[in-house]
């Protein structure tokens, strides 16, 4: 089996990046050995695309399962589309994260966790000055984006957009505690029985 990690270090002690398609690297691990490969993420510098990119190179390297924080819509359904399978929501050192695999401690999921586009801003603001110039100098732009909402201050369409993603997010990790409560609930009823 070989398992992949979006990870922000090339080793097994890095912290699990939690963006998939523009995480740093991917350590591509055997869990029986825990024998692995690192491999630069190329596709995190991309314009768009990135996480559909990141699937298509991980099924290329025959990668039957992945394990990462955040997972896209497209990066999701080109998952699927290969056969790979999609440990999402997870957090901590890779190693650990791997651990919690072999256990049998992770469930996976075929929903996105969070919406198209997500880690493209991720620190880096796209606000627009709000100057009365006419090209003339006289402007006074304040630029100040923060992140995903556009602009600071940002559009009632950018915190719509936002507010939509906020939502489904909370209605995916709602999901994924029931999911949790009712594993739970079967560990210990056949430690019963």
């Amino acid at each position: 089996m070989k398992l992949a990690v979006s990870s922000n270090g090339d080793n097994l002690d890095a912290k699990l990046d939690p963006r998939f398609g523009r995480c740093a690297f991917f350590l591509v691990i055997n869990p029986n050995d825990m024998s692995f490969e690192a491999f630069n993420n190329e596709s995190a510098a991309q314009g768009g695309g990135a996480g559909i990119q990141a699937a298509q190179f991980l099924a290329s390297q025959g990668v039957d399962a992945v394990i990462t924080g955040n997972c896209g819509p497209n990066a999701v359904q080109t998952l699927a589309a290969a056969g790979v399978e999609l440990f999402a929501g997870q957090a901590g050192i890779v190693k650990e994260v791997v651990e919690r695999f072999k256990k049998g401690n992770l469930s996976p999921t075929s929903a996105a966790t969070v919406g198209s586009h997500f880690g493209m801003c991720a620190g880096a603001g796209s606000g627009r000055g709000g100057g009365m110039g006419r090209g003339k100098g006289g402007g006074r732009g304040q630029g100040g984006g923060m992140g995903m909402s556009g602009s600071q201050g940002g559009s009632i369409q950018s915190k719509n957009i936002e507010m939509e993603d906020l939502n489904q997010q909370a209605s995916r990790l709602n999901e994924k505690m029931k999911e949790v409560i009712s594993r739970i609930s079967r560990l210990e009823n056949s430690e019963k029985q």
